[in-house]
């Protein structure tokens, strides 16, 4: 079996779980070809996403003529084809949030990513995320008489599903996976009960060579870490908050961010209004390696989001025996169960952030070990990324043989 991913970057520091999933599905014995919008737009710093960069092919860096001479080779040998994909990229175009000049290079894209399937004789794509590469894949996949499938992670797609025609996408799809039981719910929203079987529920995982033989010692030290993309849905400015609350009593408490992103200048300026320099430490993306060691040397992981779907940084905490610290959002509370394998607060409760951070430092260690060992029974049992892989290659298989 072979089919191709089409994400709109890739391969991305923030994107592994993508690759851990396509790595899966290819010991599953299926072929996967890679294809992109874009390079991520972030540093590409680890050995694995330098290795899948040379594996994908990219839209917008096979250069403008070639460009141009495969949009005109597509509208000249199916123009009927063409001329019904134009008018889908204007009809979701005119109601969309990015408007109806963006979606008219979404249609030059798709005539793009249509030629590349009919060259690999690829009959099926999945996309990963609902927003522009969707809508480039929904258009393509009838000019390459194939079809597609997409995973929808949340947040984005929830908050504005119109504005980028989810419900439509959900009813073209073969299939659509939801990475969490919240996420399948607000799937279902959008489209009615008869079209609810088509919505699967594939969770994102993990290789056992992360956690495999890793040590189940408890840090007795108040070291936390936070990793993830520093912008406005992850809360990191209230985590910073929450430690200046605590800092008076326990001075020695530290926060590592793993990440970077667009309110890192606001989130050192407030590490400065409290004079917690010392105490909040902003590291900078690092590899899959480095972030283990990270989690290895803390107490515990915090993560205080406003909007998620179902965050892999808690599934490598977990994973690590490290219990978790987040918040009452989507589907964080299917994973973490509180006083079990960590403590839960509602989103942007700065207060009860730092009482959990209090509670994490006053915990027995034997309770720390215990909440570990918890959480890390949750992990292997939901998201094993090789198990989730055989779901997920079940259901192309299902889509292939209906295509066929």
């Amino acid at each position: 079996m072979k089919l191709a991913y089409f994400i709109n970057q890739y391969p991305g520091i923030s994107h592994s779980f993508i690759r851990r999933e396509i790595q899966a599905l290819e010991r599953e014995n299926i072929d996967v070809a890679r294809f992109a919008i874009r390079p991520s737009k972030d540093d590409i710093i680890a050995a694995e996403d330098i290795a899948e960069a040379a594996k994908t092919r990219h839209i917008v860096t096979s250069g403008g003529a070639t460009l141009l001479a495969t949009i005109a080779k597509q509208a000249v040998s199916n123009p009927a084809g063409a001329v019904r994909a134009l008018g889908k990229a204007l009809s979701i175009g005119w109601r969309s949030e990015a408007g109806l000049l963006r979606h008219l290079f979404y249609f030059g894209e798709a005539l793009v990513l249509a030629d590349w399937l009919r060259q690999a004789n690829l009959h099926h794509v999945h996309v990963h995320f609902g927003t522009n590469a969707a809508t480039i894949a929904m258009i393509a996949a009838p000019l390459a008489n194939a079809t597609y499938s997409l995973t929808v992670h949340g947040p984005e797609e929830f908050e504005k599903p119109a504005l980028i025609s989810l419900s439509e996408k959900i009813k073209t799809a073969t299939f659509t996976v939801a990475i969490s039981k919240f996420g399948a719910s607000q799937l279902k929203k959008l489209v009615s009960p008869d079209l609810w079987p088509r919505i699967k529920i594939v969770h994102c995982g993990l290789e056992r060579d992360f956690y495999d033989n890793a040590d189940n010692k408890v840090i007795a030290a108040p070291s936390f870490v936070c990793t993830g993309r520093l912008c406005a849905e992850k809360g990191q400015i209230d985590l910073v908050e929450a430690v200046a609350r605590v800092a008076g009593n326990h001075p020695d408490i530290k926060i590592t961010l793993i990440g970077d992103g667009p309110m890192r200048g606001a989130i050192e300026d407030t590490i400065r209004k409290h004079g917690i320099e010392k105490n909040v430490i902003l590291a900078g993306w690092k590899t899959p390696s480095e972030v283990r060691e990270h989690l290895l040397g803390a107490r515990a992981f915090v993560l205080p989001s406003y909007a998620e779907g179902l965050p892999v940084s808690i599934m490598e905490a977990l994973a690590l025996r490290r219990p978790v610290i987040s918040t009452y959002v989507a589907g964080i509370p299917e994973l973490v169960v509180p006083d079990v394998c960590g403590w839960l607060t509602p989103a942007g409760d700065v207060d009860a952030i730092a009482a959990a951070l209090i509670a994490a430092m006053g915990a027995s260690d034997e309770v720390i070990a215990r909440m570990g060992e918890d959480g890390r029974r949750r992990v292997v049992a939901a998201h094993d990324i090789d198990g989730e892989a055989k779901k997920l290659g079940a259901h192309f298989s299902s889509a292939l043989e209906r295509a066929s």
